[in-house]
Protein backbone atom coordinates (compact mmCIF):
# COMPACT_ATOMS: atom_id res chain seq x y z
CA UNK A 1 0.00 0.00 0.00
CA UNK A 2 1.34 3.42 -0.89
CA UNK A 3 1.84 5.83 2.02
CA UNK A 4 -0.68 8.51 2.93
CA UNK A 5 0.79 11.83 4.05
CA UNK A 6 -0.95 13.59 6.93
CA UNK A 7 -0.10 17.16 7.88
CA UNK A 8 -0.77 18.72 11.31
CA UNK A 9 0.51 22.25 11.78
CA UNK A 10 -1.13 22.76 15.20
CA UNK A 11 -0.93 19.43 17.09
CA UNK A 12 -1.41 18.98 20.81
CA UNK A 13 -0.78 16.75 23.74
CA UNK A 14 -4.29 15.62 24.70
CA UNK A 15 -4.87 14.98 28.41
CA UNK A 16 -8.04 13.43 29.77
CA UNK A 17 -9.38 13.25 33.33
CA UNK A 18 -12.51 11.67 34.78
CA UNK A 19 -14.11 13.44 37.77
CA UNK A 20 -17.05 12.37 39.89
CA UNK A 21 -18.91 15.65 39.35
CA UNK A 22 -18.01 19.12 38.11
CA UNK A 23 -18.44 21.84 40.73
CA UNK A 24 -17.09 25.41 41.08
CA UNK A 25 -14.38 26.17 43.68
CA UNK A 26 -14.42 22.63 45.02
CA UNK A 27 -11.23 20.59 44.68
CA UNK A 28 -12.06 17.98 42.06
CA UNK A 29 -10.52 14.56 42.59
CA UNK A 30 -9.77 12.98 39.24
CA UNK A 31 -8.61 9.74 37.74
CA UNK A 32 -5.02 9.40 36.70
CA UNK A 33 -4.56 11.43 33.51
CA UNK A 34 -4.50 9.67 30.15
CA UNK A 35 -2.29 11.21 27.47
CA UNK A 36 -2.64 10.89 23.70
CA UNK A 37 -1.02 12.58 20.71
CA UNK A 38 -3.63 14.96 19.33
CA UNK A 39 -4.35 17.11 16.32
CA UNK A 40 -6.32 16.29 13.18
CA UNK A 41 -3.59 14.79 11.02
CA UNK A 42 -2.08 12.79 13.87
CA UNK A 43 -5.51 11.33 14.65
CA UNK A 44 -6.03 10.51 10.97
CA UNK A 45 -2.64 8.76 10.86
CA UNK A 46 -3.48 6.71 13.95
CA UNK A 47 -6.70 5.46 12.32
CA UNK A 48 -4.92 4.70 9.04
CA UNK A 49 -2.45 2.53 10.94
CA UNK A 50 -5.23 0.85 12.93
CA UNK A 51 -6.84 -0.19 9.64
CA UNK A 52 -3.60 -1.61 8.29
CA UNK A 53 -2.64 1.34 6.12
CA UNK A 54 0.67 3.16 5.92
CA UNK A 55 0.88 6.81 6.95
CA UNK A 56 3.68 9.31 7.21
CA UNK A 57 2.69 11.85 9.83
CA UNK A 58 4.12 15.37 9.47
CA UNK A 59 3.67 17.64 12.48
CA UNK A 60 5.26 20.54 14.32
CA UNK A 61 6.80 20.14 17.77
CA UNK A 62 8.35 22.65 20.14
CA UNK A 63 9.60 22.96 23.72
CA UNK A 64 9.34 20.10 26.22
CA UNK A 65 5.66 19.58 25.37
CA UNK A 66 6.76 18.99 21.78
CA UNK A 67 9.28 16.42 23.01
CA UNK A 68 6.51 14.67 24.94
CA UNK A 69 4.28 14.76 21.85
CA UNK A 70 7.00 13.04 19.82
CA UNK A 71 7.22 10.30 22.46
CA UNK A 72 3.45 9.78 22.36
CA UNK A 73 3.43 9.60 18.57
CA UNK A 74 6.28 7.08 18.57
CA UNK A 75 4.39 5.00 21.15
CA UNK A 76 1.61 4.60 18.57
CA UNK A 77 4.10 3.31 16.01
CA UNK A 78 3.64 6.10 13.46
CA UNK A 79 6.21 6.99 10.83
CA UNK A 80 6.91 10.69 11.29
CA UNK A 81 8.50 13.79 9.90
CA UNK A 82 8.79 16.41 12.65
CA UNK A 83 9.07 20.14 11.95
CA UNK A 84 10.92 21.73 14.92
CA UNK A 85 9.48 25.06 16.10
CA UNK A 86 10.65 27.53 18.72
CA UNK A 87 7.29 28.07 20.44
CA UNK A 88 5.72 25.43 22.66
CA UNK A 89 3.34 22.72 21.49
CA UNK A 90 -0.07 23.20 23.08
CA UNK A 91 -1.72 20.95 25.66
CA UNK A 92 -5.47 20.32 25.25
CA UNK A 93 -7.66 18.95 28.02
CA UNK A 94 -10.80 16.85 28.25
CA UNK A 95 -12.71 16.47 31.51
CA UNK A 96 -15.43 13.83 31.69
CA UNK A 97 -18.12 14.38 34.34
CA UNK A 98 -19.09 10.90 35.53
CA UNK A 99 -22.24 12.16 37.26
CA UNK A 100 -23.79 13.88 34.23
CA UNK A 101 -22.05 12.03 31.41
CA UNK A 102 -21.01 15.40 29.95
CA UNK A 103 -17.63 16.11 28.42
CA UNK A 104 -15.74 19.39 28.73
CA UNK A 105 -13.05 20.14 26.15
CA UNK A 106 -10.45 22.89 26.63
CA UNK A 107 -8.47 23.76 23.52
CA UNK A 108 -5.85 26.56 23.65
CA UNK A 109 -4.82 28.42 20.48
CA UNK A 110 -1.37 26.88 20.29
CA UNK A 111 2.02 28.24 19.22
CA UNK A 112 2.95 31.01 16.82
CA UNK A 113 5.00 29.85 13.83
CA UNK A 114 7.77 31.93 12.28
CA UNK A 115 7.90 32.11 8.49
CA UNK A 116 10.73 29.57 8.10
CA UNK A 117 8.73 27.15 10.26
CA UNK A 118 5.45 27.35 8.33
CA UNK A 119 7.33 27.25 5.03
CA UNK A 120 8.94 24.00 6.18
CA UNK A 121 5.42 22.66 6.83
CA UNK A 122 4.38 23.81 3.37
CA UNK A 123 7.22 21.98 1.64
CA UNK A 124 7.42 18.80 3.71
CA UNK A 125 4.45 16.89 2.17
CA UNK A 126 5.96 17.28 -1.30
CA UNK A 127 9.34 15.93 -0.26
CA UNK A 128 7.81 12.48 0.25
CA UNK A 129 6.27 10.11 -2.32
CA UNK A 130 2.48 9.87 -1.91
CA UNK A 131 -0.58 10.39 -4.09
CA UNK A 132 -2.80 11.39 -1.14
CA UNK A 133 -2.14 14.26 1.27
CA UNK A 134 -4.53 14.73 4.20
CA UNK A 135 -4.38 18.29 5.59
CA UNK A 136 -6.50 18.87 8.66
CA UNK A 137 -7.08 21.15 11.60
CA UNK A 138 -6.74 24.78 12.51
CA UNK A 139 -3.75 26.86 11.49
CA UNK A 140 -1.42 28.19 14.20
CA UNK A 141 -0.86 31.88 14.67
CA UNK A 142 1.58 33.35 12.17
CA UNK A 143 0.55 31.03 9.34
CA UNK A 144 -1.02 32.82 6.34
CA UNK A 145 -4.69 32.16 5.70
CA UNK A 146 -3.93 30.83 2.22
CA UNK A 147 -1.62 28.09 3.58
CA UNK A 148 -3.93 25.23 2.58
CA UNK A 149 -4.62 26.97 -0.73
CA UNK A 150 -0.89 26.90 -1.49
CA UNK A 151 -0.81 23.18 -0.73
CA UNK A 152 -3.85 22.57 -2.95
CA UNK A 153 -2.30 24.53 -5.81
CA UNK A 154 0.98 22.63 -5.67
CA UNK A 155 -0.81 19.29 -5.30
CA UNK A 156 -2.73 19.92 -8.52
CA UNK A 157 0.49 20.81 -10.29
CA UNK A 158 2.07 17.53 -9.17
CA UNK A 159 -0.99 15.33 -9.74
CA UNK A 160 -1.60 14.60 -6.07
CA UNK A 161 -4.96 14.40 -4.27
CA UNK A 162 -5.68 16.67 -1.31
CA UNK A 163 -8.20 15.68 1.37
CA UNK A 164 -8.97 18.73 3.49
CA UNK A 165 -10.69 19.06 6.86
CA UNK A 166 -10.59 22.61 8.16
CA UNK A 167 -12.91 25.61 8.44
CA UNK A 168 -13.15 29.37 8.17
CA UNK A 169 -11.13 31.58 5.86
CA UNK A 170 -8.44 28.95 5.28
CA UNK A 171 -11.10 26.57 3.92
CA UNK A 172 -12.59 29.25 1.65
CA UNK A 173 -9.15 30.06 0.24
CA UNK A 174 -8.30 26.40 -0.38
CA UNK A 175 -11.60 25.74 -2.16
CA UNK A 176 -10.81 28.56 -4.56
CA UNK A 177 -7.90 26.40 -5.73
CA UNK A 178 -9.98 23.23 -5.67
CA UNK A 179 -9.36 20.03 -3.67
CA UNK A 180 -10.07 16.37 -4.23
CA UNK A 181 -12.27 16.02 -1.12
CA UNK A 182 -13.21 18.09 1.88
CA UNK A 183 -15.19 17.15 4.98
CA UNK A 184 -17.24 19.88 6.59
CA UNK A 185 -19.82 19.33 9.28
CA UNK A 186 -23.30 20.76 8.68
CA UNK A 187 -22.57 24.02 10.50
CA UNK A 188 -19.37 24.56 8.50
CA UNK A 189 -21.20 23.85 5.25
CA UNK A 190 -23.90 26.38 6.17
CA UNK A 191 -21.25 28.98 7.00
CA UNK A 192 -19.57 28.30 3.68
CA UNK A 193 -22.82 28.68 1.75
CA UNK A 194 -24.03 31.63 3.82
CA UNK A 195 -27.44 30.06 4.47
CA UNK A 196 -29.27 27.36 6.38
CA UNK A 197 -29.18 23.93 4.74
CA UNK A 198 -32.26 21.89 5.58
CA UNK A 199 -33.13 18.38 4.47
CA UNK A 200 -31.39 15.88 2.23
CA UNK A 201 -32.46 17.50 -1.04
CA UNK A 202 -31.12 20.89 0.04
CA UNK A 203 -27.93 19.23 1.29
CA UNK A 204 -27.45 17.59 -2.09
CA UNK A 205 -28.06 20.89 -3.89
CA UNK A 206 -25.53 22.75 -1.72
CA UNK A 207 -22.86 20.11 -2.34
CA UNK A 208 -23.57 19.96 -6.08
CA UNK A 209 -23.04 23.73 -6.28
CA UNK A 210 -19.59 23.33 -4.77
CA UNK A 211 -18.68 20.40 -7.01
CA UNK A 212 -20.04 22.14 -10.11
CA UNK A 213 -17.96 25.22 -9.30
CA UNK A 214 -14.77 23.14 -9.16
CA UNK A 215 -14.29 23.58 -5.41
CA UNK A 216 -14.03 19.83 -4.80
CA UNK A 217 -14.59 16.52 -6.53
CA UNK A 218 -16.08 14.92 -3.41
CA UNK A 219 -17.88 16.50 -0.44
CA UNK A 220 -18.43 14.40 2.69
CA UNK A 221 -20.58 16.14 5.31
CA UNK A 222 -20.53 14.75 8.84
CA UNK A 223 -23.95 14.91 10.51
CA UNK A 224 -23.15 13.79 14.06
CA UNK A 225 -25.56 11.16 15.36
CA UNK A 226 -27.38 11.23 12.01
CA UNK A 227 -24.38 9.79 10.17
CA UNK A 228 -22.92 11.46 7.10
CA UNK A 229 -23.76 12.65 3.60
CA UNK A 230 -21.62 12.05 0.52
CA UNK A 231 -21.83 13.94 -2.78
CA UNK A 232 -19.89 13.49 -6.00
CA UNK A 233 -20.42 14.51 -9.59
CA UNK A 234 -22.56 11.49 -10.37
CA UNK A 235 -24.80 11.42 -7.29
CA UNK A 236 -25.14 11.46 -3.53
CA UNK A 237 -25.74 9.12 -0.62
CA UNK A 238 -26.71 9.34 3.05
CA UNK A 239 -25.52 6.79 5.60
CA UNK A 240 -27.00 6.59 9.08
CA UNK A 241 -24.61 5.77 11.90
CA UNK A 242 -25.30 2.59 13.85
CA UNK A 243 -26.89 3.25 17.24
CA UNK A 244 -24.19 3.21 19.92
CA UNK A 245 -23.59 4.46 23.43
CA UNK A 246 -21.46 7.59 23.03
CA UNK A 247 -18.50 7.85 25.39
CA UNK A 248 -16.66 10.68 23.61
CA UNK A 249 -16.91 12.52 20.32
CA UNK A 250 -13.23 13.52 20.39
CA UNK A 251 -11.55 12.50 17.13
CA UNK A 252 -14.70 11.11 15.48
CA UNK A 253 -14.41 13.42 12.47
CA UNK A 254 -10.71 12.67 12.08
CA UNK A 255 -11.48 8.95 12.28
CA UNK A 256 -14.05 9.35 9.50
CA UNK A 257 -11.40 10.99 7.31
CA UNK A 258 -8.83 8.32 8.15
CA UNK A 259 -11.19 5.45 7.40
CA UNK A 260 -12.47 6.89 4.14
CA UNK A 261 -8.95 7.72 2.96
CA UNK A 262 -7.79 4.15 3.59
CA UNK A 263 -10.77 2.94 1.56
CA UNK A 264 -9.93 5.25 -1.33
CA UNK A 265 -6.26 4.31 -1.37
CA UNK A 266 -7.13 0.60 -1.18
CA UNK A 267 -9.29 1.02 -4.27
CA UNK A 268 -12.69 0.46 -2.66
CA UNK A 269 -15.66 1.86 -4.60
CA UNK A 270 -16.43 5.40 -3.44
CA UNK A 271 -19.57 4.45 -1.54
CA UNK A 272 -17.80 1.59 0.24
CA UNK A 273 -14.94 3.91 1.23
CA UNK A 274 -17.61 6.27 2.55
CA UNK A 275 -19.09 3.43 4.64
CA UNK A 276 -15.63 2.69 6.03
CA UNK A 277 -15.35 6.32 7.06
CA UNK A 278 -18.71 6.26 8.86
CA UNK A 279 -17.81 2.96 10.53
CA UNK A 280 -14.49 4.42 11.76
CA UNK A 281 -16.13 7.57 13.13
CA UNK A 282 -18.84 5.52 14.86
CA UNK A 283 -16.29 3.15 16.40
CA UNK A 284 -14.39 6.12 17.82
CA UNK A 285 -17.33 7.44 19.86
CA UNK A 286 -17.30 4.12 21.73
CA UNK A 287 -13.93 5.01 23.28
CA UNK A 288 -13.17 7.55 25.98
CA UNK A 289 -11.27 10.76 25.38
CA UNK A 290 -8.79 10.64 22.52
CA UNK A 291 -8.46 6.87 22.36
CA UNK A 292 -10.00 6.58 18.83
CA UNK A 293 -11.42 3.48 17.12
CA UNK A 294 -10.63 -0.21 17.46
CA UNK A 295 -10.41 -2.23 14.26
CA UNK A 296 -12.84 -4.95 15.41
CA UNK A 297 -15.54 -2.32 15.99
CA UNK A 298 -14.87 -0.71 12.61
CA UNK A 299 -15.23 -4.06 10.85
CA UNK A 300 -18.44 -4.84 12.75
CA UNK A 301 -20.08 -1.54 11.85
CA UNK A 302 -18.93 -1.79 8.24
CA UNK A 303 -20.66 -5.17 7.88
CA UNK A 304 -23.75 -3.77 9.59
CA UNK A 305 -24.00 -0.92 7.07
CA UNK A 306 -22.96 -2.69 3.87
CA UNK A 307 -23.87 -6.33 4.44
CA UNK A 308 -20.41 -7.41 3.29
CA UNK A 309 -17.18 -8.08 5.23
CA UNK A 310 -14.42 -5.50 5.16
CA UNK A 311 -11.61 -6.72 2.93
CA UNK A 312 -8.52 -4.51 3.12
Amino acid sequence: MEPIITLTTNPSVDVQWDVDAMAPEKKLRSSNPRQFPGGGGINVARVINTLGGLSICIFTAGWFTGHFLRELVEHHGLLTRTIPIKDRTRVSSTVFDLASGEEYRITPPGPELAEPEWRACLNAPFELPADYIVATGSLPRGVPVDFYARIARRAKQEGRRIILDTSGESLVAALEEGVYMFKPNLRELETLKGRTVGGEADLAAACRELIGAGKAEIVAVSLGRDGAFLAWEGGSKTLRSPEVEVKSAVGAGDSFVGGMTVGLVRGLPLQDAFALGVASGTATVLTAGSELCHRADVERFYVQMTGTPLNL
